[in-house]
């Protein structure tokens, strides 16, 4: 049974109110759920203590419930241990704990957006991390979910970069050519910003970036050649890090329709001109001006995205489309959707941007611009070989196959737990040997607790035993309200776009267990009834802690 339902539902009984919005209180001793007064403080003209207290009272305390009390402005409800228990690891044992019905909403999640012709440094990554997840949240919800990657083709770092190869000696390697280009941009930056020709140079640039826009043979046939070289390598690093993608959108393909569409707003007197350039005036709204079209006719970010926003719409019929991008961009995203509201686009609505902060290593911000940049490939590879030293260290009869499996999913949890585990919003500091740690705040640490149950139930001779009713002490409890809590994490998690919900709980849920098993005999439990519960009761949490590491997009360890 649903005993959160069933507390709101006695709530609602002598309250009439529709929003009962329950807590679970930090400490079991407090009880299991609570109800916060506060809300009907004003309506009863009461203190929310009283109104507490008054209601405690009311309550005729009954199945599934033990108790029913005040504690200041809250009533605690008290569940009966073992009908909880039972109720509990029976749902985690049919499987798909947590996983919400199918829902009519479609959604589609656009994330990464990696440029060809530069590389792919740990700032996309962060972004490619995040926006994987969240694809794997809204899933496991329930929703039709679409995952896309929307990469830059085209535009002035490419202009830079097949300027730089038609104009200079360069030999092409034989593999990371993807990786190489991101060097020559590097370079033609460098030239550009350099020395007493910049000026002439950078029309040299504009020239070639209208050439390409206008289709120019001998640079668009440099331009595909070069971009399957990135797109190649990009591939392959998808591969690595686990992500796929349903869709690929590329900025190539909306320049022409971006354009008609940026003329269609100029002659209904949507958009304006302004110094040779396009843009629409939002100053009344607070957002400045935006800059549609530049004033020597090529395509910019924002007419591009005007194009996308309609193609999502309408050819694959989404009902929200959520861009997962950095948060610098927070004012471009009011900007767009702005304007798509105002071009009378009705799912402007619908758009939602999930911003997140920059990445950091030791040496500062990343740049593909100024060449101070780390490789993400680089990045995780280095983690992973130093997963492989630790593992080598601890198993050195272990097999090279094996070896190699255990360390790029330990290197891989350790850099995508690290990304996940905090505020979105917010700017890191990747810091690759504390995230390896199997202590701590780590995805390695939560890996080890999820091989360490594993390694008790194969030492049990059983995967689970029959559920069976037993004298469930606290410690258990504990671990059975974490269970019962797993939903409602995944649902906030979903609804505020913030997968560092599942990193924390998964954390305190690792934590508990680790007590727990500290505390508690398991294999050697005094009775053959209470191993068979306890050993069933930890299966259930090691079946939480792999729904919830899928959901980060990290793979359990059956040994570490």
């Amino acid at each position: 049974m649903n005993f959160r339902e069933a507390a709101s539902r006695i709530i609602k009984k002598h309250t009439g109110a529709d929003d009962i919005a329950l807590e679970v209180p930090p400490d079991p001793k407090l009880g299991d759920y609570a109800f916060p007064c506060f809300s009907l403080a004003k309506q009863l003209r009461k203190s929310p203590d009283a109104i507490a207290s008054e209601l405690a009272e009311k309550i005729k305390v009954q199945q599934p419930f033990r108790a029913v009390k005040s504690n200041g402005p809250y009533v605690n409800f008290f569940i009966s241990r073992e009908i909880f228990a039972k109720d509990i690891i029976s749902r985690v044992l049919k499987g798909d704990y947590g996983r919400g019905k199918a829902k009519k909403e479609k959604i589609m999640i656009e994330y990464c957006q990696v440029n060809t012709h530069k590389a792919f440094h740990v700032g996309h990554l962060r972004g490619t991390i995040l926006g994987s997840s969240l694809v794997s949240i809204f899933r496991f919800s329930g929703y039709n979910t679409k995952s896309v990657n929307y990469q830059g083709d085209i535009g002035a770092h490419v202009a830079k970069v097949i300027w730089y190869l038609s104009t200079h000696k360069a030999d092409f390697p034989k593999k990371h050519r993807g990786r190489w280009l991101g060097t020559i941009y590097q370079k033609a930056n460098h030239i550009l910003s350099n020395g007493s020709k910049t000026d002439s140079l950078r029309e040299e640039v504009s020239d070639v970036l209208q050439k390409l826009e206008n289709g120019d043979r001998k640079l668009t046939a440099l331009w595909k050649k070069t971009r399957q070289w990135s797109l190649d390598d990009f591939s392959e690093f998808y591969r690595t890090i686990g992500v796929d993608f349903d869709t690929f959108f590329f900025e190539s393909e909306f320049e022409k329709p971006g354009k008609e569409i940026v003329m269609a707003l100029l002659k209904k007197g949507i958009a304006e001109e302004s110094e040779g350039a396009v843009i629409i005036d939002l100053e009344k709204h607070n957002l400045g001006k935006f800059l549609l079209l530049k004033s020597d006719g090529t395509a910019l970010y924002s007419t591009k995205d005007l194009a996308l926003a309609k193609e999502k719409f309408r050819r694959y019929r989404v009902d929200r489309s959520v861009y997962v991008v950095g948060a610098e961009q927070r004012m471009y995203f009011q900007q767009l959707f702005k304007t798509l509201e105002i071009m009378g686009f009705g799912q402007a609505r619908d758009c939602v941007h999930v911003p997140f902060g920059l990445v950091n290593l030791k040496g500062g911000k990343i740049s593909s611009r100024e060449g101070e940049l780390i490789y993400a490939e680089q990045l995780v590879e280095d983690v992973i070989a130093d997963a492989r030293k630790a593992i080598r260290e601890r198993h050195k009869g272990l097999g090279n196959k094996e070896a190699e499996e255990r360390a790029r999913k330990i290197g891989i949890a350790a850099i995508k737990f690290s990304f996940l585990n905090q505020d979105n919003s917010k700017e890191i500091i990747f810091d690759k040997g504390r995230s390896l740690s199997f202590e701590g705040e780590t995805g390695p640490y939560v890996q080890y607790t999820y091989a360490r149950i594993s390694s008790i139930i194969r030492k049990s001779g059983r995967k689970h035993h029959d559920l069976i009713s037993w004298d469930v002490n606290e410690p258990e409890h504990n671990l059975v309200r974490m269970l019962d809590n797993f939903p409602v994490v995944v649902s906030h998690a979903r609804d505020n776009y913030k997968p560092m919900e599942i990193c924390r709980y998964l954390l305190d849920l690792c934590q508990s267990f680790n007590q727990y098993y500290h505390s508690t005999p398991v294999l050697k439990a005094e009775k053959k009834e209470l191993r068979q519960a306890r050993l069933t009761l930890i299966y259930c949490v090691r079946e939480i802690i792999m729904y919830g590491l899928s959901l980060l997009g990290i793979d359990a360890v059956e040994e570490m």
